[in-house]
């Protein structure tokens, strides 16, 4: 394969050392941290796998499911297990921006007895942030969460405030709640890694849920990364190669949800309206890194894509009239794309090459 990594030598070498070692570390601790979260959350492990990929890949994401599932002790839970400080807004439609971001106050100088300007930091200065509902507050506080998202710094008063890294947001929206709710923007959701749906548990889940719930013991969660190492992490995530024929498939993926153009799939002509941007081919490789190292794996296989091409895709396809009247929704057609485009032959690195796969 013309783009096998070769093995650096020298300072070079200890890089790809320092990497491997850090891979093997997350592969320990992601066992250890699915256990401390087992503590507090019965199932939902399909959720919580994509929360990790999202938050080792810097990217946020969005949660859709019924009242009652737990979301919001499923992020705090995750805050504790990685040492990370966690805010939650509830988003409500009287919210202001500055309610978010926070705002200057007039302060008397015990000193010279001058009134001093003194900003106040808003809830969105944590690492983990939990937007409750966030469809239920208008479009000028849901804006209030993009140059926070995007540029990782909130503007007040015409100065620019960086947040503390690792800084990760999640959304909550509820589905069947619509009167009084302001629908995310295509433009915003776009700035979403992913979107999760928390679904209802199965049976024997809810037992267990029921039963645990309702004792007398506190789970004691106990932190097993901490700021530092994620940051580390994240960079990590960066430098795990792909190889060409993963970054086609992904872009594959991606530019066969757009309706517009040739050669597209005819049941994407039929029920989508408009597809995904090139974001989502970089979240889809992105995604794949985050899931690889997860895995204890320093290389990128088109599963990786496949596993992550749900919620990376979903809320970036806009289905038309045609699909709701069918009854079919996005999922349906990812599915149908992972069917329909067929993976290269070569489904990632030999095993044999695992020691060699970070390039100096």
């Amino acid at each position: 394969m013309t783009d096998e990594p070769t093995k650096g030598g020298g300072a070079g070498g200890e890089s790809q050392d320092a990497d491997i070692k850090a891979i093997e570390d997350l592969g320990n601790a992601h066992a250890r941290i699915r256990s401390e979260m087992g503590k507090a959350i019965v199932g939902q492990e399909e959720v919580v796998e994509q929360l990790l990929i999202a938050i080792f890949s810097r990217g946020h994401c969005i949660l859709e499911g019924v009242p009652g599932l737990a979301k919001t002790l499923m992020i705090s839970t995750l805050a504790k297990a990685l040492s990370l400080s966690f805010n939650r807004i509830q988003f409500t439609p009287d919210l202001m921006p500055s309610d978010i971001t926070g705002t200057e106050v007039i302060q008397e100088n015990k000193t010279s007895g001058e009134r001093e300007m003194h900003f106040l930091p808003g809830p969105i200065f944590a690492n983990i942030i939990l937007a409750d509902e966030i469809n239920r507050t208008p479009p000028k506080t849901q804006a209030a969460l993009l140059e926070a998202m995007q540029e990782r710094q909130v503007t007040t008063a015409g100065e620019r405030r960086p947040l503390d890294p690792p800084f990760f947001v999640l959304a909550t929206q509820n589905p069947i709640e619509q009167e009084g709710t302001y629908p995310l923007p295509e433009a915003q959701l776009d700035r979403f890694m992913f979107k999760v749906f928390v679904d209802y548990p199965p049976e024997e889940e809810e037992f267990e849920i029921l039963k645990v719930t309702t004792a007398a013991a506190e789970p004691d969660i106990h932190g097993e990364l901490d700021a530092a190492q994620i940051l580390k992490l994240q960079e990590t995530v960066r430098r795990v190669p792909a190889a060409d024929h993963i970054i086609r498939y992904a872009m594959a993926l991606a530019r066969a949800t757009r309706v517009t153009k040739e050669g597209v799939p005819e049941f994407v002509k039929k029920w989508v309206a408009w597809g995904a941007g090139p974001r989502a081919g970089q979240y889809l490789i992105l995604g794949g890194k985050a899931r690889a190292i997860l895995q204890g794996r320093p290389y990128v296989s088109t599963e990786d894509i496949r596993a992550v091409a749900k919620p990376v895709l979903r809320h970036r396809i806009i289905t038309n009239f045609n699909a709701e009247a069918e009854g079919i929704n996005t999922d349906r057609i990812i599915e149908m794309l992972i069917d329909e485009i067929p993976a290269a032959e070569s489904e990632g690195l030999a095993d044999s090459r695992v020691p060699q796969v970070f390039k100096s």
